[in-house]
């Protein structure tokens, strides 16, 4: 399946701005979750059963969480990005080493930036922070770099892979929002242009070599040094000091929630072990199989934002 989304961001009398194409509809939001089936009742009643029973619930969410808010995927069945291209996420050693895949990175995270920051959270993102605030969710771990949760008011909430709205330097750690960042851009590449076809999940967008070469890139105001998402990119790893907050919230839970992730990535499948360990009840709410399906007391394939604004926290 090819996406076609005519992206175009250029300067016009100094300033930016973007396709009207460009903005999120109903439509294309659909495009980024995979199938699944009608709810059923039963397990809506098994669901709501689980989380009545729960005193001090652990949530973990992942991806697809998020589609329902026009964020694609890495791994969904179709509508993912390994489904959908041949293109593959960027490699932590290839940004720290190499001043083109930056240059490349940054390039498309320009253009794309727009787009992924004006994304707003979804039924589901609202369910939980609600949960939280009536003290049934404990705590909120998520895989997500977009920052939904907090934009719908989540607050005991554990960002594992970082944050695509904040930016580190990789020599003196000093961090600055990433809408900064954009305006520092724009003033180095006032008469840059792009067109773009396609979106990546992590808020860049799909570039020619020939439209990269001329972008420039920024340097930290502060000591000079290499700039880069406070994210964990892929072959990164996630502090240890976050891993071990982590481990003991879970170790104090009383029970599981696994919201919109397959559980592939072992940074997250760890938890699910350690809850495990603890003989914590598990439940997964996500559409297609998970590594850790045979763990769980429930698992549901359902939509995340048709489902947990059906349940009752109370």
């Amino acid at each position: 399946m090819k996406m076609s989304f005519g992206l175009t961001f250029k300067s016009a009398k100094g300033r930016w701005i973007a396709n009207p194409s460009w903005q999120c509809s109903k439509a294309s939001i659909g495009l980024f979750v995979p199938a699944s089936p009608p709810l059923d009742p039963e397990k809506v009643k098994e669901l709501q059963r689980f989380i009545t029973l729960s005193k001090r619930l652990l949530v973990m969410t992942g991806a697809g969480i998020s589609t329902e808010s026009g964020i694609p995927d890495y791994r969904s069945e179709k509508v993912g990005l390994y489904a959908r291209t041949d293109r593959r996420p960027i490699q932590h050693g290839d940004f720290v080493r190499s001043a083109p895949i930056r240059q490349r990175y940054w390039a498309r995270n320009f253009v794309g930036w727009p787009q992924f920051s004006s994304h707003q959270p979804n039924p589901a993102h609202w369910a939980l922070s609600t949960w939280e605030k009536l003290g049934k969710l404990y705590w909120l771990v998520t895989q997500n770099v977009d920052a939904l949760h907090t934009k719908a008011g989540s607050r005991r909430l554990t960002e594992l892979h970082g944050c695509m709205h904040r930016v580190l330097c990789l020599d003196c750690g000093e961090q600055t929002p990433r809408g900064v960042l954009q305006e520092r851009f724009q003033v180095l590449n006032p008469t840059w242009s792009a067109e773009a076809y396609g979106l990546a999940p992590d808020g860049d967008v799909f570039l020619s070599e020939e439209q990269v070469q001329s972008f420039q890139v920024p340097s930290c105001v502060q000591c000079g040094g290499h700039l880069k998402p406070d994210v964990v990119f892929f072959g990164d790893t996630v502090n240890p000091d976050k891993v071990d907050f982590v481990h003991k919230r879970v170790k104090e839970a009383d029970s599981l929630l696994v919201v919109g992730s397959s559980l592939q990535v072992y940074s997250s499948y760890r938890f699910i072990l350690t809850a495990q360990e603890k003989k914590l009840p598990i439940a997964i709410l996500n559409i297609g199989p998970t590594r850790s399906d045979d763990l769980a007391c429930l698992k549901l394939n359902s939509r995340c934002g048709e489902l947990l604004p059906l349940i009752d926290p109370r």
